[in-house]
């Protein structure tokens, strides 16, 4: 199944340390537009986020929760199915498997849902994102800088855009 494998922070949603609040959270202009778009070109949507905030105790999984059911509403009234999300508690100390920029959250997407890795694509605004895609095999690799600040000449993404507003662009 070919796939677009989403961060969530500072791709979707404004970058807010540690998002767990729904007054909170803010959609970056043209992602809802560009999730469609991506849909409409045949394209299944995961969020792949690290959410380190529950493993450091400022937020408890029911948080989390109930943040991914508001925003997934609201691409649901986008008619934009998100098919799945995948997230890692742990803090880096943890060492463990899914956090990115490890590859565990790809591996149980693809567990679930064999993904087309040839034809998929990731859009991340950290390099831990475009590393962990690069390292379950998927080469088509967006870097967005409107999450963190990046290293242009120093990102191994296939291409690096202002916002994913601009993807309509780049995955034809």
């Amino acid at each position: 199944m070919k796939t677009v494998f989403i961060d969530r922070d500072g791709v979707i949603n404004e970058e807010v340390k540690y998002l767990h609040k729904i007054q909170d959270f803010k959609f970056i202009d043209g992602a809802l537009s560009s999730c469609k778009y991506l849909q409409s070109k045949g394209f299944h949507l995961i969020l792949v986020t690290n959410q380190s905030g529950i493993g450091r105790g400022y937020y408890k999984m029911k948080d989390f929760n109930i943040l991914n059911e508001w925003m997934l509403s609201k691409f649901d009234k986008q008619d934009i199915n998100i098919l799945d999300v995948f997230y890692c508690p742990h803090i880096p100390e943890d060492n463990c498997c899914c956090r990115k920029p490890k590859t565990g959250m790809f591996d149980e997407a693809n567990k679930k849902y064999q993904i087309d890795k040839n034809n998929s694509w990731m859009i991340g605004d950290k390099e831990s994102d475009i590393k962990a895609a690069h390292d379950f095999g998927i080469r088509n690799t967006i870097l967005v800088e409107s999450g963190h600040k990046i290293e242009k000449t120093k990102s191994k993404a296939k291409f690096i855009l202002p916002s994913i507003r601009e993807v309509n662009n780049y995955i034809l």
